[in-house]
């Protein structure tokens, strides 16, 4: 049963491939490219993530990262990805179905980060549109969250391009590079459709 497939077989590592791309958990040997995406776009991505830590860049601080993502898998708690391009294998973005809640729910929140010379590709809404159908086939999750500042049009457009639906605000939702930031609430239900790809974003 696909609600319980990672936690009794730990060793099995989810696997999304789309059209362009394979999304797969972090690798130890991950640890160069991805600080050296996360350096060189550290000024695009800073206004729309919480404050990096002092450490986070450093090869322990990746490590523990790692060892993070593969546990919670294995609990089935969140299943965090990194982005590559399949026919040149460049690692170009991360995302996380996070907060996974079980019971009555159903449910995880979506959070996405895309490197900056890989940005406006159409990289990120292929990667969502994948990652939603892992969650709602694979994961037999019934509804899909993402959150984003209402200034972010990008990711707005993202997200309703590949289906989801604007369902509210929240007030200081999270907090984003140092102050804590109103967020627009979107999602998706297993019920939903799903559009086709329509154009890149």
């Amino acid at each position: 049963m696909a609600l319980f497939r990672f936690a009794t077989e730990p060793s099995a590592r989810p696997l999304i491939r789309t059209e362009t791309l394979t999304l797969r958990p972090p690798q130890a040997d991950d640890y160069a490219a991805w600080a050296a995406l996360r350096i060189e776009s550290r000024e695009f991505l800073t206004p729309w993530e919480p404050t990096w830590a002092e450490e986070d860049l450093t090869r322990n601080s990746f490590r523990q990262r790692v060892k993070r993502a593969a546990r919670e898998i294995a609990a089935d708690e969140a299943y965090s990805l990194f982005l590559f391009e399949t026919r040149t294998a460049a690692l170009v973005g991360g995302l996380t179905m996070g907060l996974v809640r079980r019971g009555v729910a159903q449910t995880c929140t979506l959070g996405y980060w895309m490197g900056q010379r890989h940005a406006g590709k159409g990289h990120m809404t292929e990667a969502v549109r994948g990652a939603v159908r892992f969650a709602f086939t694979e994961l037999a999750l019934h509804r899909v969250e993402a959150a984003c500042l209402p200034h972010n049009e990008p990711s707005r457009r993202l997200l309703e391009r590949v289906g989801f639906r604007l369902e509210g605000r929240a007030r200081g939702y999270l907090r984003i590079n140092g102050a804590w930031a109103e967020h627009l609430l979107y999602g998706i239900l297993a019920s939903d459709p799903l559009p086709e790809r329509r154009d890149a974003g």
